[in-house]
């Protein structure tokens, strides 16, 4: 995975980077989702996304702070499995 977007994120939803995305790599269901997900197959690494994000939530994969590295999981299960992503997000960030 080239890009992921981590916990600053959750609950803020501010859609700044999927405008810019060339690939159309950013996804999520409105009203049902907490986060902005990157997709890992999508995503060409071309960094157009993170200066965008107001909330500093978008990292190259190998610069995540440690303590979210559990994002780089969860943007990738999302795509799989959407329902296991938001049960993770949930136990990471209780509402």
């Amino acid at each position: 995975m080239a890009y992921v977007i981590a916990e600053p994120c959750v609950d803020v939803l501010d859609q700044a980077c999927v405008s810019v995305c060339p690939v159309d790599c950013i996804h999520f269901d409105e009203g049902v989702d907490r986060m902005l997900y990157i997709d890992p197959n999508e995503c060409i690494d071309c960094g157009a996304c993170e200066p965008e994000c107001p909330v500093n939530a978008i990292f190259p994969e190998e610069s995540l702070p440690p303590e979210w590295a559990a994002y780089t999981q969860i943007n990738a299960v999302w795509y799989t499995d959407k329902a296991a992503a938001r049960a993770q997000v949930d136990a990471l960030k209780p509402r």
